[in-house]
């Protein structure tokens, strides 16, 4: 991350990176990964999703190969996962909890990031979403796994539009402040987990 990057936005970034970092590390536990590839699969959840936002608006090279605070956030949430973690039959739930966490801080650190840059709303949207399920599905991937986006038409993608979409027409309406950033990170990470909770299922084709 740059020096002229907002307080708002290297928070989101931090944030996000440790958490989807601490289930990337969760999962490569439950699978009984070595200690470096417990490390690698917390970076490609932590950073994955930052990286592939900003190779989309052409901020390179991409803050996740390039600043040592986001590379370190990753690793001590590896770490951390490595040598404290929870007993296996806690860990799916944990997984879960902080993959909804993820969501909602990297949606929102994407399209806030995009608004910074001077794209229109509907572009930082797009952008806000895939930030969102980046580094779940590439985390996914690598675990061998079917990512949670196409999973059982989970709302997964769905929650990200919503928190997403409510922030650019706060930032439209010069409305966004700390209060609506992070009130759409809640409401992002709030609607997934209910969405797990009561089974909400996105409509297929019949």
């Amino acid at each position: 991350m740059t020096a002229g990057t907002s307080w708002p936005l290297l928070a989101l970034d931090l944030l996000g990176v440790f958490v989807f970092g601490l289930s990337g590390g969760l999962v490569a536990v439950r699978k009984g990964f070595d200690v470096l590839a417990v490390l690698m699969l917390a970076a490609a959840a932590g950073l994955g999703g930052g990286i592939l936002r900003d190779v989309l608006i052409g901020d390179v090279p991409p803050v996740g190969v390039s600043d040592w605070r986001l590379l370190a956030a990753a690793s001590a949430a590896g770490l951390l996962t490595f040598f404290f973690h929870p007993g296996v039959s806690r860990i799916e739930r944990a997984i879960l909890l902080l993959d909804a966490a993820g969501l909602g801080l990297f949606a929102i650190a994407g399209t806030l990031k995009a608004l910074d840059l001077g794209t229109t709303a509907l572009t930082a949207v797009i952008v806000g979403v895939l930030t969102g399920v980046g580094g779940g599905v590439l985390r996914d991937l690598l675990a061998g796994e079917t990512p949670r986006l196409f999973a059982e038409r989970e709302w997964y993608a769905t929650p990200a539009l919503l928190g997403a979409t409510v922030y650019a027409l706060a930032w439209s309406a010069d409305l966004a402040n700390p209060v609506t950033t992070w009130g759409c990170v809640v409401l992002i990470t709030v609607l997934r987990i209910l969405g797990m909770a009561r089974g909400w299922q996105v409509p297929a084709a019949r």
